[in-house]
């Protein structure tokens, strides 16, 4: 049997996957958290051998989270559950642990093939995953410029271009405003900008924000 936790903020999802894994009889729901900031605490007083993990619950941001987890129970499959564009963000979990990458959207069909699947040992990777890596491959395939960036740079670059102050991001993520600040540096020089308006006006011609 197939011990699974959940964490996502949404009740209505952890109650879905729930229905949704009650088809099949090699999976069983050992545990749920609505809590970013409570999902590790939960971890320790329950075994289990896949974590669904959502990657925007507040209270930490999910490739954080996730990194730590990975830190902490090296052996624990996570599968990420999110509403975030895979092209953005698949790859940036792979490599910091996950084993497989679902879009809510996708997870009705998808949902009990990828438990099984990671729990296996094996990555889940969607067709469309399996392309983009697949040009990653090609060194003759024209890269995104914001792959440049580290987790924390595409992070905090996704903040700005979202409005975001540099107090109110340093308060999110409990780093200090110069520390927001030389991110920011960072960030303009690796994407080759000048200004904040800059870096909203690329977020947006790269989809990067709605």
């Amino acid at each position: 049997m197939i011990k699974v936790f959940i964490a996502d903020d949404h009740a209505l999802i952890r109650e879905g996957v729930k229905n949704l894994v009650s088809q099949s009889n090699e999976i069983q729901i050992v545990g749920e958290t609505a809590s970013a900031v409570s999902l590790i605490e939960s971890l320790r007083k329950v075994k289990c051998d896949v974590l669904i993990l959502d990657l925007s619950m507040p209270g930490k941001h999910g490739l954080d989270l996730l990194k730590e987890i990975k830190i902490i129970f090296r052996d624990l499959k996570i599968l990420i559950m999110t509403m975030l564009p895979e092209d953005q963000f698949a790859k940036r979990t792979f490599k910091a642990g996950a084993a497989g990458y679902l879009s809510k959207e996708s997870a009705p069909d998808e949902l009990i093939k990828a438990i099984i699947r990671i729990a296996s040992g094996k990555k889940y990777i969607t067709p469309s995953l399996a392309e983009l890596l697949a040009n990653d491959l090609d060194g003759d395939s024209e890269k995104p410029v914001h792959d440049l960036l580290s987790d924390r740079e595409f992070q905090i670059m996704k903040m700005i271009a979202a409005g975001k102050s540099q107090t109110e991001i340093a308060n999110e993520l409990s780093i200090g405003v110069t520390t927001v600040n030389t991110y920011r540096g960072r960030i303009l020089r690796k994407l080759d900008l000048g200004s904040n308006a800059e870096l909203i006006h690329f977020a947006y011609r790269n989809h990067l924000i709605k």
